[in-house]
């Protein structure tokens, strides 16, 4: 029985050897963030704070958004306000683009919801198909959904809900088909789809949120439209 035990323990010692030969142990290996990927430094990029200028050029696709006067608000006074709360899901599109890859970032705060208080960031938006990475103040998870004549979801992490009432961001970078989204600043969500290739950045809520958004900016590889 001794002989089969120090068996066993030279197993889990040459075990444990290997992998620290190669920098690597169990509790390291399942906890290790993935590096973060990122786009050329020299990337256009696109800053829009509402302080000074409206939604004009923007494509509603759903909803009742329009710029307000919002005291508090991250750049200042102003904030675009999507307000209404009897369609499924509510998109504005930025006139920017259309782009390939991109690094995009946006706060937002939920103000009110019954059946949801979220808001999203839309890319890849072509002619009604696009990915949108969002997060709700009553719901604890972060999630990656495609959008194809419904709505898909592709990843979800498990969150602190975002409270109500306060300023969020949410940052989300797509390389090629990799992707990958933060939530107040940290790293979530990393995954893989090559679904959509390229189209136009937006903003997103769902069902009866009052979301407020402010500091939309976008770095992207723009594309030529053929």
């Amino acid at each position: 029985m001794r002989s089969a035990t120090m068996s066993r323990r030279r197993i889990v010692q040459a075990a444990m050897a290997l992998l620290a030969a190669v920098g690597v142990t169990p509790r390291a290996r399942a906890g290790a963030a993935p590096p973060e990927i990122r786009l050329p430094e020299r990337v256009p990029v696109e800053r829009v704070d509402f302080e000074t200028k409206g939604i004009e050029g923007w494509t509603p696709v759903d909803g009742q958004w329009a710029v307000e006067d919002m005291p508090g608000a991250p750049s200042g006074t102003r904030a675009l306000v999507q307000r209404a709360t009897g369609n499924a899901f509510n998109v504005i599109v930025a006139p920017f683009g259309p782009y390939s890859d991109v690094d995009v970032s946006m706060r937002f705060k939920p103000i009110s919801g019954r059946e949801d208080a979220s808001g999203g960031i839309v890319f890849r938006f072509w002619e009604g198909t696009y990915y949108v990475v969002r997060a709700n103040a009553l719901e604890n998870n972060f999630r990656l959904y495609y959008y194809d004549r419904g709505r898909h979801e592709l990843a979800t992490a498990a969150v602190k809900a975002p409270a109500l009432g306060q300023w969020h961001t949410v940052r989300v970078v797509a390389i090629g088909d990799h992707m990958q989204a933060w939530l107040d600043g940290k790293l979530y969500l990393d995954h893989h789809d090559a679904r959509f290739k390229s189209g136009r950045v937006g903003l997103w809520t769902k069902a009866d949120s009052i979301t407020a958004f402010d500091d939309l900016t976008i770095r992207g590889v723009g594309v030529k439209v053929s």
